[in-house]
């Protein structure tokens, strides 16, 4: 091997994605520049040092009272180079973190010390990540007890995986083969065993993997079985005829609320509403619906939010139907599952719930 060659695998990681070539040049270019004006600042000082240096312990140095054009120039040159790198590294970052379009996307959990994956079919993997080539992923991550970072030096690709939110990353890999998972924050004593391997496939390849598959579910139709069985179908009804607002085309769209601001109804916002469903109330709902926390997982939030997606925005407008709008008065106030029932026991039949009545939020 020659000795570029062994230089390159020993400090660079394979390039495998679209972001790989342009990040390595980002660095190179900071780390040329690094050494030449330190080079350069060291040789100027020794040089200054050695000609300036007192020849007789009595002499005196003659002032200098300042050269317009150097000082210009110092600072300037500097300020080009300094804004070069800020407008590169800006595009770069802006490139690697905005939401992808027609990307796959796919679920991540993370837990002291493994990460869980499931895919649009419903396909799960711990430890592993098996995705096509030449096509954008996108992974949608939680954790469900302290920060884990999702880190695949091939793809040049690390994000934050936080307790109680939801982050997201994404990337195109552009070479078959097998590559390093690393969790890269510090999650407690068995955090140098949370590795994994992502696999990146030929699209007909991966596609037979997907079919090896035996009995998945996609999370859609497993996150409607829970909305069925927790009874959020009894007051979030599709015709808005139960106590809180139908949630049919709510995903993706602005919610009005009680104190009058619009947010938007995305993955944090309807976490939010199923945990803590008295901070944002819609606009003509009182407050009546109570807390899942300690209820649901987060990946059986995940798997709800994912059931709203199917039914949100982009697919009721493609069927012609627009988002019914709340009646005047009303019950749950949340465009998120409703009903406070705990969870029944594998196999066992959902029962009615009979909920005290609350006054209005004020």
């Amino acid at each position: 091997m020659n000795p570029v060659a062994l230089l390159q695998v020993q400090l660079i990681p394979d390039q495998a994605s679209t972001f790989a070539v342009e990040v390595d040049l980002f660095y190179i270019a900071l780390w040329l520049l690094t050494i030449v004006f330190s080079i350069g600042v060291a040789a100027a000082a020794a040089y200054l040092m050695h000609k300036y240096k007192r020849q007789r312990t009595d002499q005196i140095g003659v002032n200098v009272h300042g050269a317009m054009i150097l000082e210009v120039t110092w600072t300037v040159i500097p300020f080009i180079m300094a804004m070069g790198i800020f407008l590169w590294g800006a595009k770069l970052y802006y490139e690697m973190y905005k939401d992808p379009r027609d990307a796959m996307e796919i679920y991540v959990t993370a837990k002291q010390w493994m990460f869980r994956a499931q895919h649009p079919d419903g396909r799960r993997e711990i430890n592993e990540l098996h995705i096509p080539m030449g096509r954008r992923i996108k992974l949608t991550m939680t954790s469900e007890d302290v920060l884990h970072a999702y880190f695949i030096p091939a793809f040049r690709t690390k994000a934050d995986i936080v307790p109680g939110r939801y982050t997201s990353t994404w990337f195109e890999a552009t070479k078959p083969g097998s590559y390093h998972l690393f969790c890269a924050e510090y999650c407690g004593t068995q955090h140098s065993g949370m590795v994994g391997t992502v696999y990146v496939m030929e699209p007909a390849e991966y596609q037979a993997w997907l079919a090896d598959g035996s009995g998945n579910i996609a999370p859609a139709e497993v996150g409607k079985k829970i909305f069925a069985t927790m009874g959020c179908n009894t007051c979030h009804k599709e015709d808005n005829s139960g106590r809180g607002p139908s949630l049919l085309g709510v995903y993706g769209s602005q919610v009005k609320l009680t104190s009058g601001q619009a947010v938007l109804a995305d993955d944090a916002y309807v976490r939010e509403s199923i945990l803590r469903p008295h901070v944002k109330i819609v606009a003509g709902y009182p407050l009546m619906m109570s807390t899942y926390q300690g209820q649901l997982t987060e990946e059986q939030i995940v798997q709800v939010i994912a059931y709203l997606k199917s039914i949100g925005k982009q697919e009721a407008n493609a069927a012609g139907a627009a988002a019914p709008a709340a009646p005047a008065t009303g019950a749950p106030a949340l465009a998120a599952p409703a009903a406070g029932a705990p969870v029944p026991p594998a196999g066992a039949a959902a029962k009615p719930v009979t909920r005290p009545a609350t006054k209005p939020a004020n």
